[in-house]
């Protein structure tokens, strides 16, 4: 017997890489284009660093309250992480302990499975349709649990709401969990169904709409028994979990609204020109409602195109999986950064 025996090994999540380039074009992690608000910079130069000797508030109750102010609920209905890896991570810890295997699709954000497999929880792929899209109806079985993107990733499809709701409806006993990574971006978020079912959590992020994925801040957001159970196993794990300057700059994101909606519009703007280019390239995709597209070409192989464009200094990505393999993820830059992709897809298809 060896302490070998007794390590708790899984697969890894992989993430997108972090190229140290300075030539690149980086659109592999669905970063925002834009910088964080400027009300966040000023929120840096006014820090007070004698604070930081301090312990930050192990309840980020200003950052919970600024977030609570702006989605008209209670603070007692509002939980904060470091990142919504971190908010999904105790969620999986708290609520996902049945016999009854979770349900999650099977092209789909690729922690979960890591996150199961490290918590040991049972789970199982519910396939997408031939369309990549979720079918409602398959998730009308026994299980411990439901989990989904909403856009999907790295599909970026959306669901209507009416088609949340009816995945929330038929599964009364158990946690749905819809992780809105990318809603802001065009899609409707679930949000509007907490007060009616105690079943339903909401995850968002600032990574992405509000351009500060370096700083890692998440939250959801459901009836106050389940926040309450998520900040008891949170507690639990690390009391202090989000730093003083985190909470800071946090609260000051929020505050600047007009800010970012401004650049979530620049982006769907983008998005929109983004289509046409890639048609005229001929490549064939679904409708994106999040801040990438999932693109396929008919006659050159997406792992080709992914080495070509990578040669060229730009970076996109690529997943070596089942269904997907010949598929691309290209966040949407800024115009000038698409025009640079642009240039170089037709130089590599020509």
């Amino acid at each position: 017997m060896s302490w070998l025996d007794n390590v708790r090994t899984c697969e890894p999540y992989t993430p997108g890489e972090q190229p140290n380039d300075p030539q690149m074009l980086k659109l592999n992690t669905n970063e925002n284009p834009y910088p964080p608000s400027p009300m966040v910079e000023k929120a840096l130069k006014d820090m007070d660093c004698g604070r930081l000797r301090r312990y930050p508030d192990p309840t980020a109750g200003a950052l919970v309250h600024a977030l609570a102010m702006h989605y008209r609920l209670k603070d007692s209905q509002v939980f904060a992480g470091v990142g919504s890896d971190d908010v999904l991570a105790m969620i999986f810890l708290t609520f996902f302990n049945s016999d009854k295997p979770i349900l999650f699709p099977d092209i789909t954000y690729s922690f979960y499975d890591v996150w199961a497999g490290l918590f040991r929880i049972p789970y199982r792929c519910i396939p997408l349709d031939e369309d990549f899209h979720i079918n409602p109806a398959d998730y009308r079985i026994p299980n411990g649990g439901i989990i989904f993107p909403n856009p999907n990733a790295p599909t970026g499809a959306a669901l209507p709401i009416e088609v949340v709701e009816d995945i929330v409806e038929h599964n009364p006993d158990s946690l749905v969990v819809v992780d809105e990574a990318y809603v802001d971006f065009g899609a409707e978020s679930a949000l509007s169904l907490i007060d009616r079912f105690e079943n339903l959590l909401v995850v968002q992020t600032f990574s992405k709409s509000r351009s500060l994925a370096g700083m890692r801040i998440g939250y959801a957001m459901g009836n106050e028994k389940l926040i309450r159970c998520l900040n008891d196993v949170k507690y639990s794990f690390n009391s202090y979990t989000m730093n003083r300057p985190t909470i800071e700059i946090g609260c000051a994101a929020v505050a600047d609204d007009r800010y970012f909606l401004s650049c979530c519009q620049k982006i769907i703007k983008t998005r929109r020109r983004a289509e046409d280019r890639f048609r005229e390239l001929g490549f064939r995709f679904d409708a994106s409602l999040a801040n990438f597209m999932f693109v396929t070409h008919p006659e050159r192989s997406a792992k080709e195109l992914f080495d070509e464009l990578r040669k060229r200094h730009i970076y996109v990505r690529w997943f070596d999986k089942p269904r997907i393999s010949n598929y691309l993820r290209i966040t949407i830059g800024t115009d000038d950064e698409m025009n640079r992709l642009f240039r170089a897809l037709k130089e590599i298809l020509s």
